[in-house]
Protein backbone atom coordinates (compact mmCIF):
# COMPACT_ATOMS: atom_id res chain seq x y z
CA UNK A 1 0.00 0.00 0.00
CA UNK A 2 1.40 3.32 -1.00
CA UNK A 3 1.67 5.23 2.09
CA UNK A 4 1.01 8.59 0.40
CA UNK A 5 -2.32 7.56 -0.87
CA UNK A 6 -5.46 8.03 1.27
CA UNK A 7 -5.90 4.57 2.76
CA UNK A 8 -1.87 4.68 3.53
CA UNK A 9 -2.49 7.56 5.24
CA UNK A 10 -5.16 6.31 7.39
CA UNK A 11 -3.45 2.85 8.19
CA UNK A 12 -0.37 5.14 8.96
CA UNK A 13 -2.89 7.17 11.58
CA UNK A 14 -4.54 3.70 13.03
CA UNK A 15 -0.81 2.83 14.10
CA UNK A 16 0.22 5.58 15.21
CA UNK A 17 -2.92 5.53 17.43
CA UNK A 18 -2.53 2.14 18.88
CA UNK A 19 1.77 2.86 19.50
CA UNK A 20 0.45 5.44 21.54
CA UNK A 21 1.32 8.18 19.52
CA UNK A 22 -1.47 10.54 20.23
CA UNK A 23 0.02 13.68 19.86
CA UNK A 24 0.80 12.81 16.42
CA UNK A 25 -2.69 11.44 15.80
CA UNK A 26 -3.57 15.11 17.05
CA UNK A 27 -1.46 16.49 14.66
CA UNK A 28 -2.01 15.20 12.06
CA UNK A 29 -3.23 17.35 9.22
CA UNK A 30 -6.64 15.80 7.48
CA UNK A 31 -6.73 18.40 4.67
CA UNK A 32 -7.33 17.08 1.36
CA UNK A 33 -8.94 13.88 2.37
CA UNK A 34 -11.97 13.15 0.95
CA UNK A 35 -15.22 12.68 2.99
CA UNK A 36 -15.07 8.98 3.11
CA UNK A 37 -11.50 9.40 4.85
CA UNK A 38 -12.13 12.83 6.97
CA UNK A 39 -14.77 11.28 9.35
CA UNK A 40 -12.69 7.94 10.08
CA UNK A 41 -9.24 10.36 10.77
CA UNK A 42 -11.60 12.89 12.79
CA UNK A 43 -12.58 9.92 14.81
CA UNK A 44 -8.87 9.14 15.31
CA UNK A 45 -8.04 12.37 16.34
CA UNK A 46 -10.83 12.61 18.55
CA UNK A 47 -10.24 9.12 20.90
CA UNK A 48 -6.54 10.85 20.87
CA UNK A 49 -7.46 13.82 22.73
CA UNK A 50 -9.37 11.75 25.07
CA UNK A 51 -6.24 9.81 25.90
CA UNK A 52 -4.41 12.55 26.53
CA UNK A 53 -7.10 13.61 29.20
CA UNK A 54 -9.37 16.21 27.01
CA UNK A 55 -12.68 14.25 27.45
CA UNK A 56 -14.16 17.49 28.14
CA UNK A 57 -12.94 19.35 25.22
CA UNK A 58 -14.08 16.34 22.95
CA UNK A 59 -17.75 15.78 24.49
CA UNK A 60 -18.07 19.90 23.62
CA UNK A 61 -16.55 19.12 20.00
CA UNK A 62 -19.14 16.28 18.93
CA UNK A 63 -22.26 17.73 20.70
CA UNK A 64 -25.22 17.72 18.77
CA UNK A 65 -23.09 15.34 15.94
CA UNK A 66 -25.89 12.88 14.45
CA UNK A 67 -23.15 10.35 12.91
CA UNK A 68 -22.96 6.93 15.09
CA UNK A 69 -19.34 7.41 14.72
CA UNK A 70 -18.89 10.51 16.67
CA UNK A 71 -21.85 9.83 18.81
CA UNK A 72 -19.90 6.72 19.99
CA UNK A 73 -16.82 8.90 20.44
CA UNK A 74 -18.94 11.18 22.81
CA UNK A 75 -20.14 8.42 24.81
CA UNK A 76 -15.93 7.13 25.05
CA UNK A 77 -15.18 10.82 26.49
CA UNK A 78 -18.42 10.53 28.69
CA UNK A 79 -16.78 7.69 30.11
CA UNK A 80 -13.71 9.16 30.80
CA UNK A 81 -15.20 12.35 31.70
CA UNK A 82 -16.05 10.31 34.84
CA UNK A 83 -19.94 10.11 33.69
CA UNK A 84 -20.30 6.18 33.79
CA UNK A 85 -23.84 6.41 33.92
CA UNK A 86 -24.28 8.81 30.74
CA UNK A 87 -21.66 7.16 29.40
CA UNK A 88 -23.69 3.58 29.38
CA UNK A 89 -26.60 4.73 28.46
CA UNK A 90 -25.39 6.23 24.86
CA UNK A 91 -23.68 2.60 24.37
CA UNK A 92 -26.61 0.35 24.68
CA UNK A 93 -28.77 2.62 22.40
CA UNK A 94 -26.17 2.77 20.12
CA UNK A 95 -25.42 -0.93 20.07
CA UNK A 96 -29.30 -1.57 19.24
CA UNK A 97 -29.66 1.13 16.49
CA UNK A 98 -26.28 0.95 14.70
CA UNK A 99 -24.68 -2.62 15.95
CA UNK A 100 -23.20 -2.84 12.18
CA UNK A 101 -20.71 0.04 12.65
CA UNK A 102 -17.20 -0.86 13.33
CA UNK A 103 -16.57 2.37 15.03
CA UNK A 104 -19.46 1.72 17.59
CA UNK A 105 -18.50 -1.57 18.08
CA UNK A 106 -15.60 -0.80 19.46
CA UNK A 107 -16.00 2.44 21.31
CA UNK A 108 -19.57 1.51 22.75
CA UNK A 109 -18.24 -1.93 22.98
CA UNK A 110 -15.71 -0.33 25.11
CA UNK A 111 -18.12 1.59 27.55
CA UNK A 112 -19.70 -1.38 28.19
CA UNK A 113 -16.58 -3.46 29.09
CA UNK A 114 -15.75 -0.47 30.97
CA UNK A 115 -19.25 -0.77 32.97
CA UNK A 116 -18.84 -4.34 33.58
CA UNK A 117 -21.40 -5.04 30.99
CA UNK A 118 -18.69 -7.81 29.03
CA UNK A 119 -21.47 -9.98 27.37
CA UNK A 120 -23.04 -7.03 25.89
CA UNK A 121 -19.57 -6.04 24.85
CA UNK A 122 -18.95 -9.63 23.59
CA UNK A 123 -21.82 -9.61 21.84
CA UNK A 124 -21.68 -6.33 20.04
CA UNK A 125 -18.19 -6.75 19.22
CA UNK A 126 -19.13 -10.23 17.71
CA UNK A 127 -20.92 -8.33 14.59
CA UNK A 128 -17.19 -7.68 13.43
CA UNK A 129 -16.31 -7.41 10.19
CA UNK A 130 -12.76 -8.06 9.81
CA UNK A 131 -12.25 -5.19 12.36
CA UNK A 132 -8.85 -5.98 14.26
CA UNK A 133 -10.25 -3.24 17.35
CA UNK A 134 -12.71 -5.24 17.89
CA UNK A 135 -10.55 -8.41 17.71
CA UNK A 136 -8.23 -7.00 20.19
CA UNK A 137 -11.06 -5.42 22.72
CA UNK A 138 -12.52 -9.19 22.63
CA UNK A 139 -9.00 -10.72 23.61
CA UNK A 140 -8.63 -8.28 26.59
CA UNK A 141 -12.42 -9.27 27.96
CA UNK A 142 -11.41 -12.55 27.21
CA UNK A 143 -8.16 -12.52 29.00
CA UNK A 144 -10.05 -10.20 32.30
CA UNK A 145 -12.14 -13.12 32.67
CA UNK A 146 -9.34 -15.66 32.65
CA UNK A 147 -10.96 -17.25 29.66
CA UNK A 148 -7.56 -17.56 28.20
CA UNK A 149 -8.40 -20.25 26.25
CA UNK A 150 -10.88 -18.13 23.79
CA UNK A 151 -8.74 -15.12 24.18
CA UNK A 152 -6.10 -17.86 21.71
CA UNK A 153 -8.76 -18.77 19.36
CA UNK A 154 -9.28 -14.46 18.58
CA UNK A 155 -5.84 -14.26 17.85
CA UNK A 156 -4.99 -17.37 16.04
CA UNK A 157 -8.47 -16.75 13.69
CA UNK A 158 -7.04 -13.08 13.45
CA UNK A 159 -3.48 -14.26 12.34
CA UNK A 160 -5.60 -15.93 9.48
CA UNK A 161 -6.34 -12.89 7.58
CA UNK A 162 -4.23 -10.07 9.04
CA UNK A 163 -0.92 -11.76 9.22
CA UNK A 164 1.60 -9.20 10.36
CA UNK A 165 -0.85 -6.53 11.58
CA UNK A 166 0.67 -4.44 14.30
CA UNK A 167 -2.81 -4.85 16.42
CA UNK A 168 -2.28 -8.49 16.14
CA UNK A 169 0.78 -8.71 17.32
CA UNK A 170 0.19 -6.88 20.29
CA UNK A 171 -2.98 -9.13 21.04
CA UNK A 172 -0.84 -12.33 20.62
CA UNK A 173 1.44 -11.02 23.01
CA UNK A 174 -0.91 -9.73 25.66
CA UNK A 175 -2.28 -13.31 25.52
CA UNK A 176 1.38 -14.55 25.35
CA UNK A 177 1.73 -12.78 28.97
CA UNK A 178 -0.73 -15.19 30.36
CA UNK A 179 0.32 -18.38 28.89
CA UNK A 180 3.76 -17.78 29.72
CA UNK A 181 6.72 -20.10 29.02
CA UNK A 182 8.37 -19.23 26.51
CA UNK A 183 5.69 -16.74 24.72
CA UNK A 184 7.03 -14.20 27.76
CA UNK A 185 10.17 -13.80 25.67
CA UNK A 186 8.64 -13.36 22.87
CA UNK A 187 6.24 -11.14 23.80
CA UNK A 188 9.14 -9.40 25.16
CA UNK A 189 10.53 -9.09 21.84
CA UNK A 190 7.18 -7.52 20.13
CA UNK A 191 7.51 -5.01 23.20
CA UNK A 192 10.95 -4.06 23.08
CA UNK A 193 10.84 -3.29 19.25
CA UNK A 194 7.75 -0.87 19.72
CA UNK A 195 9.70 0.30 22.65
CA UNK A 196 12.97 1.31 20.87
CA UNK A 197 12.25 2.35 17.72
CA UNK A 198 11.97 6.25 17.68
CA UNK A 199 9.23 5.83 15.59
CA UNK A 200 6.63 3.89 17.73
CA UNK A 201 8.07 4.69 21.33
CA UNK A 202 5.59 6.26 23.82
CA UNK A 203 4.87 5.02 27.31
CA UNK A 204 2.68 2.31 26.82
CA UNK A 205 5.17 0.37 24.44
CA UNK A 206 7.68 1.17 27.09
CA UNK A 207 5.48 -0.36 30.39
CA UNK A 208 4.51 -3.18 28.11
CA UNK A 209 8.31 -4.07 27.58
CA UNK A 210 8.61 -3.81 31.46
CA UNK A 211 5.96 -5.95 32.24
CA UNK A 212 7.15 -8.50 30.47
CA UNK A 213 10.85 -7.85 32.32
CA UNK A 214 8.88 -8.66 34.90
CA UNK A 215 6.99 -11.73 33.65
CA UNK A 216 10.80 -12.67 32.76
CA UNK A 217 12.05 -12.17 36.21
CA UNK A 218 14.55 -9.83 35.09
CA UNK A 219 13.46 -7.03 37.70
CA UNK A 220 16.68 -4.61 37.10
CA UNK A 221 15.94 -4.28 34.02
CA UNK A 222 12.03 -3.69 34.00
CA UNK A 223 12.72 -0.75 36.86
CA UNK A 224 15.04 0.88 33.98
CA UNK A 225 12.60 0.53 31.55
CA UNK A 226 9.90 1.90 33.64
CA UNK A 227 12.44 5.12 34.89
CA UNK A 228 12.60 5.64 30.89
CA UNK A 229 8.72 6.07 30.95
CA UNK A 230 9.15 8.34 34.15
CA UNK A 231 10.81 10.56 32.38
CA UNK A 232 8.32 11.02 29.74
CA UNK A 233 5.26 11.31 31.96
CA UNK A 234 6.13 10.97 36.22
CA UNK A 235 2.48 11.10 36.73
CA UNK A 236 0.78 8.74 34.29
CA UNK A 237 -1.48 6.38 35.77
CA UNK A 238 -0.55 2.43 34.59
CA UNK A 239 3.03 3.65 34.86
CA UNK A 240 1.96 4.30 38.67
CA UNK A 241 0.13 1.19 38.64
CA UNK A 242 2.72 -1.22 37.30
CA UNK A 243 5.78 0.66 39.70
CA UNK A 244 3.69 -0.22 42.90
CA UNK A 245 3.58 -4.09 41.22
CA UNK A 246 7.35 -4.28 40.79
CA UNK A 247 8.57 -2.53 43.94
CA UNK A 248 6.21 -4.91 45.61
CA UNK A 249 7.87 -7.49 44.10
CA UNK A 250 11.39 -6.36 44.67
CA UNK A 251 10.24 -6.11 48.92
CA UNK A 252 10.26 -2.34 48.33
CA UNK A 253 8.00 0.41 50.02
CA UNK A 254 4.93 1.30 47.87
CA UNK A 255 3.19 3.38 50.08
CA UNK A 256 3.95 6.84 48.46
CA UNK A 257 3.16 5.19 44.93
CA UNK A 258 -0.11 4.20 45.89
CA UNK A 259 -0.85 7.43 47.12
CA UNK A 260 0.38 9.27 44.02
CA UNK A 261 -2.11 6.81 41.89
CA UNK A 262 -5.41 7.44 44.77
CA UNK A 263 -4.37 11.17 43.92
CA UNK A 264 -4.47 11.12 39.79
CA UNK A 265 -6.40 8.37 39.36
CA UNK A 266 -8.45 7.25 42.34
CA UNK A 267 -11.12 5.05 40.30
CA UNK A 268 -7.84 2.99 38.56
CA UNK A 269 -9.08 -0.80 37.89
CA UNK A 270 -5.45 -1.41 39.58
CA UNK A 271 -7.01 0.17 42.99
CA UNK A 272 -10.07 -1.14 43.21
CA UNK A 273 -8.60 -4.80 42.68
CA UNK A 274 -6.71 -3.95 45.52
CA UNK A 275 -9.16 -3.06 47.26
CA UNK A 276 -11.56 -5.89 46.40
CA UNK A 277 -8.14 -8.13 47.48
CA UNK A 278 -7.58 -6.77 50.72
CA UNK A 279 -11.27 -6.66 51.33
CA UNK A 280 -11.10 -10.62 50.87
CA UNK A 281 -7.71 -11.28 52.91
CA UNK A 282 -9.43 -9.26 55.90
CA UNK A 283 -13.06 -11.13 55.61
CA UNK A 284 -10.61 -14.36 55.21
CA UNK A 285 -8.35 -13.81 58.34
CA UNK A 286 -11.36 -13.02 60.50
CA UNK A 287 -12.30 -16.88 60.52
CA UNK A 288 -8.74 -17.71 62.12
CA UNK A 289 -8.42 -14.35 64.48
CA UNK A 290 -9.81 -16.91 67.07
CA UNK A 291 -7.91 -19.73 66.83
CA UNK A 292 -4.87 -17.96 66.91
CA UNK A 293 -5.63 -15.51 70.18
CA UNK A 294 -6.35 -18.66 71.69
Amino acid sequence: MDPFSAEGELLNLHNYFHQGQFQEVVDFDAVGLSKENALPARVFALRAQIALGQAKDVIADVQGEQEPELVAVGALAELAAGNESKAGKIAEKLAKESGDNSTVQVLAGTVLQAAGNNEEALKLLGNHQGNLEAVALMVQIHLQQNRTDLAVKEVQAARRWAQDSLLVNIAESWVGLRVGGEKYQQAFYVFEELAQAPATSSIQSVIAQAVAEIHLGRLEEAEAALQQAVAKDPIQADLLANSIVLNAIAGKDTKELKSSLSSIAPEHHFLADLHEKSSLFDKAATKYSSKVAA
